[in-house]
Order: structure tokens, then sequence, then C-alpha cells
């Protein structure tokens, strides 16, 4: 367990990193469709990319607090590396939950240094981010390994990835006891990336649809069990909802930010506009949303770090408000700079755009009010 002090070292070195070596290329990450990974190489160097691995296999063993805390220093300076940061440690996580021993030796301390980077692979143009409606297959001959076949679409580095951890169909039985979870690396024979996607916003992620053309992949490559995706998944998911949740709460922390500089330092009629009513409206508003948001992740994240939580709903409830949270707060932010705002010589409307993104990640808002919904009226499996 880390101590106050820890977590606040912790906290400084992602803010020193995020503000000196991401922020600087956000901008052109994002115009290029590039990838941070010269900003990733500076995580890995502070040793952030193993946050939450445990230091048997070489990373900090950090609590969840920790994580939000960190990722969402991430985002107020790059949305994008955010992302990519998020995937990567819900990979970590994946292997740590299912991955065989040799595997879990092998691979872990490598992406905990940052040397190989991790990525999630459920999404399927046919099924969108219901997993149980997934079509790849994987099919194992006796003794042998598995044959996968099939795409995914919207993978978060995909190509820039080294490790994939993939959702997959192993039998034919009803619902999630079907679903299994796969190790794949780069490079393995059958396995390569299709087109890059050209998006709204958050463009760069290199995220691209993936093939599997009858990749072999290895039997101690299963994470689980077959037929236990969920008991990997789920651990997976609730890490990726307050991922998504903490960029969200950067993003809406940085269009704050610079909505109150903006305010003092843009003037009308010789006077800052901060001193007209209106903006000082909205900027309230801002400032209490975005406390909001921050203090029901935080909670989120304590309640996730004591065990089993005792309030399932509480990830997708963050999830859901939290990102909700963003669009709102970055619209007020491009009110509050008027014309300005709305072109790219400023960053707040890269912000709007790349919290519109996040409504959409690992669990979209839609399916998030459904589950909620059912959960709540007791008509959830």
């Amino acid at each position: 367990m880390e101590s106050t002090s820890e977590k606040k070292l912790v906290l400084q070195l992602a803010r020193e990193i995020a503000r000196d070596k991401l922020a600087p290329n956000a901008a052109e990450i994002d115009r290029s469709y590039g990838f941070p990974a010269e900003g990733l190489r500076h995580l890995a160097q502070a040793g952030l990319m193993g946050l939450v691995v445990p230091p048997p296999f070489g990373g900090a063993g950090a609590d969840t607090v920790s994580f939000v805390g960190v990722t969402e220093e991430i985002a107020r300076a790059c949305a994008n590396t955010a992302l990519i940061y998020v995937t990567h440690l819900i990979a970590c996580m994946g292997i740590l939950v299912g991955g065989k021993d040799g595997v879990k030796k092998t691979v872990l301390p490598a992406m905990a240094r940052g040397e190989k980077l991790g990525a999630f692979a459920a999404t399927e143009a046919a099924c969108g981010a219901n997993a149980f409606a997934l079509q790849t297959t994987a099919k194992r001959t006796e003794n042998g390994p598995y044959h996968v076949s099939g795409s995914k679409v919207f993978i978060t580095s995909g190509g820039q990835a080294d490790i994939y951890l993939v959702a997959v169909r192993t039998s034919n039985a009803p619902g999630p006891a079907a679903l299994s979870a796969l190790l794949v690396e780069k490079g393995t024979r059958g396995f390569t990336t299709g087109r890059k996607d050209r998006r709204l916003g958050i463009n760069g992620t290199s995220s691209s649809e993936l093939f599997f053309d009858d990749c072999q992949v290895p039997a101690e490559n299963l994470l689980g069990q077959e037929g236990g995706y969920m008991a990997v998944g789920m651990p997976m998911i609730g890490l990726a909802l307050l991922g998504a949740s903490a960029i969200a709460v950067g993003i809406a922390q940085a269009a704050l930010e610079a909505s109150i500089e903006h305010a003092k330092s843009r003037k009308v009629n010789g006077l800052p506009i901060g001193g007209y009513q209106g903006v000082q409206f909205l900027v309230s508003e801002m400032s209490a949303q975005v406390e909001a948001a921050r203090c029901l992740l935080r909670c989120a994240a304590e309640a996730r770090d004591k065990g089993p939580s005792p309030l399932p709903l509480l990830p997708f409830q963050t999830k859901l408000f939290c990102t909700e949270m963003a669009i709102d707060v970055t619209n007020k932010a491009l009110q509050v700079h008027g014309g300005q705002g709305y072109t790219q010589e400023l960053p707040v409307e890269r912000y709007f755009r790349d919290a519109r993104g996040l409504t959409l990640h690992f669990t979209p808002s839609e399916m998030l009010k459904e589950m909620l919904g059912k959960m709540l009226l007791g008509m959830f499996p």
C-alpha cells in the first residue's frame, strides 16, 4: 500500500512529465494523426508504464487512486497519450489476472518497463462493444495451438502495440460461456492490421482494424480458462471505466483552466470578459461540475481498492457521469472563448472533440444507461 507522500510524489512526477513533455506535442499529434511514442518513452523512463503492475513483475504496485490521479494529469496535457496509457495498463491487468506463470514472468516485466506496449481488442464491426455477440473464433487442434479467425475494429494502438489481448469465441455455448481471452503478439503469422481510423477526435491513438487469418496462437497464451472471459475481462473493464472517467476529468480540468485564463486576459472595451456575469456563471458551473466528477471518481477508485465493491454500480455510474460532464464543460469552454475557441488556434476545440469520443470508448453511454437501468430494476442477469 502506498503512503500519502508516495502518492503525492507520483502525481507530481506525472504532472511534470505531462506539462513539459506531453503538452507541447499534443496539438501536432492531433493534427497529423500521429502517435505519441516519445511521450510514452518519457512515461516509461519514469516507471509509470507499470504503475498498477505488482513489484514482483517489475511494476510499482500502485493502487487505483494513484492510477486515476496519474491518468488525469496525463489527460490534462494529451488525451491521446492518456487513452493509450489506460489501454496499456488494462492489458497488463488482464495478463496479471489470467496469464499463466510463464507468460506473466516473460511479458509483464517488459510491459512494466514500457519495452512492450499493450492493447485490448474486443470491438467488432457487426457487434460493436457488445462482446457477447462477437464473431472472432479460436479453435484449438488437439494438443496444438489455437487457430484464430476474424477481425476487430477501432482498436487503440493498433499496429503500434506489441501485445494484444483478444476476445474470441471458443465454443457454441450460450452467453459468456462461449468467450475466452487470448494473448496475441505482434508479428504472429496470420495477424495483420488494416486501415487506421480518421475520426472527429482522439486522433493520435493509431485506432485501426485488426485481422486474424488462421492466426496460430500457442495454447499457453490462453488467459484464464476456456469460457472464462468474464473472469479476466471484468477486472479489465473495471479499470477501463475508471480510466476513461479520469481522462474525462483531465480534459474538463484543462478546459476549465483555459477558460479561467482566457476570461482574465481577454479584454473587450478595455475590460476583461471575466467581469461579465454571464462568463462568471459559466466558469462557476464548470468548476462545480469538474469537482463533482473528481469526487465521484475518487470514491469509485477507493471502493475498488478496498476489494469486491459493495457498490457494483459505481464504476458504471462514474464513467457515465464523468464523460457526459466533460462534453458539457468543454462546450461551455467554447462559449467562454467565443469565436477564438472555435478555431484550431486554441486547444479548447480539441478538448471538445476528445471529450465527445470518450462517451463511445470501452462501454458507450447508451450501453451504460441500459445496464444501469436493468441493474437498478433487478432485470440484469
